[in-house]
């Protein structure tokens, strides 16, 4: 296996124009769906595959490209993943290098040989989310979008507002009334305008009225039913699991806290990329944390297309819907989906509290989630688990 540690610091850091250091991938073909394979070329799909929506099984789709490298090369910026993601240069705030850090006490308690935490909430607005933000940010700033829009109640909206004030984009926040203050005072520092409703799919028609009467830019699906969010966005999660491999962790089992299953996505596509090229070994088992029974009904049998309800105060994967993007990447993974009540998301928080970490309360759920998985012997004495940790602990409720 080929990797090349040597670090450096972005030589840009100026928030691009859509006349400035704005840079595709050369290797970027286009675009193909996830389920029927059918391709298209570049363009901008928020909707995801016609051909299967127009099936009644809407599907997300993704970024094509000609040649992967076969080798890797760690740095301080996710845009020097550029080889492996859609743009190699954009609006930037540092995101990405977080760590992966060696939970020794905790494998211990959960009687495993290994846990890692990737820890995401060390991004620069405190969530994985900002991955998204600088890849989609800068297809905005690529196609000249006056506008980005998006629905959101907290992580992607504080991340989406500071990549657009970066980059001199207005932005606009389909968000619930009763938005979290913490979220809802960053949007005002960061100069969103937040446009609040009671109810979900009013935000998703919000949303889409914006793109298809005003001409703004998505940032997260706005479709019913659901697909992921637009792909030049979920490419950017691809950098979290090539971050990980540089460091040379390649576990056995990732857990990861989903909603609708944007990072699940980017990680396995990355990774399933990295099997590919013979960077990796082996295809780690992908297991999806949800707060009450979604993805798990779909595996059961449930159609994907149903709307699963509940209720939570892990708000970062909150939602009734299901996307196929996330039932693909645990099946062909050999994963699956676990169910972690908000008490047993909070004993997991409170037990990264005591390695140090602080964080979301859903990122707490991976804990509980491992040790379901342990107990049921899906994950093994001698395996080596990955926590992923989205988000630092300060919005929770």
């Amino acid at each position: 296996m080929n990797f090349d540690h040597s670090f450096g610091v972005e030589s840009w850091r100026t928030p691009p124009s859509s006349g400035g250091r704005v840079g595709q991938n050369e290797r970027l073909f286009g675009l193909r769906c996830i389920v029927c394979g059918a391709q298209y070329p570049m363009q901008d799909m928020p909707a995801g595959c016609p051909a299967c929506a127009a099936r009644g099984t809407p599907s997300s789709v993704e970024a094509v490209y000609s040649a992967l490298p076969h080798r890797l090369a760690a740095s301080s910026s996710g845009y020097r993943w550029g080889e492996w993601l859609p743009y190699t240069h954009g609006v930037s705030l540092g995101e990405g290098n977080t760590p992966c850090l060696g939970l020794p006490r905790l494998a211990q308690r959960l009687g495993i040989r290994q846990l890692s935490a990737k820890h995401e909430g060390l991004n620069p607005t405190g969530s994985h989310k900002d991955r998204m933000s600088a890849q989609a940010v800068t297809r905005a700033l690529a196609v000249d979008a006056h506008k980005v829009v998006l629905a959101s109640s907290g992580n992607a909206a504080v991340s989406a507002a500071a990549y657009s004030a970066a980059a001199g984009l207005p932005c606009e926040v389909a968000t619930y009334r009763d938005m979290p203050a913490p979220f809802a005072r960053a949007l005002d520092r960061l100069g969103a305008r937040r446009v609040a409703f009671d109810h979900g799919l009013d935000r998703w028609a919000h949303v889409r009225r914006q793109v298809e009467e005003e001409g703004a830019f998505a940032l997260t699906n706005f479709s019913v039913p659901a697909v992921g969010s637009p792909v030049f966005g979920v490419e950017g999660y691809r950098a979290v699991a090539l971050e990980c491999v540089a460091e040379g962790c390649v576990p056995d089992h990732v857990i990861v806290p989903t909603a609708r299953g944007d990072l699940l996505w980017g990680m396995y596509s990355a990774l399933r990329d990295l099997l590919a090229a013979g960077l990796i070994e082996r295809m780690p088992r992908l297991w999806a944390v949800e707060p009450f029974a979604r993805l798990s009904q779909v595996l059961a049998g449930a159609p994907a297309q149903a709307d699963f309800g509940g209720s939570t105060a892990q708000i970062s994967i909150a939602g009734s819907t299901v996307t196929l993007q996330q039932q693909i990447a645990v099946q062909r993974s050999g994963g699956g989906a676990v169910v972690v009540g908000d008490a047993d998301a909070a004993r997991g928080v409170a037990e990264l509290g005591a390695q140090g970490l602080w964080v979301e309360l859903c990122a707490g759920a991976c804990v509980g989630a491992a040790a379901q998985l342990c107990q049921h012997g899906h994950i093994a004495p001698q395996d080596h688990v990955l926590l992923l940790l989205t988000a630092k602990g300060d919005r929770d409720a």
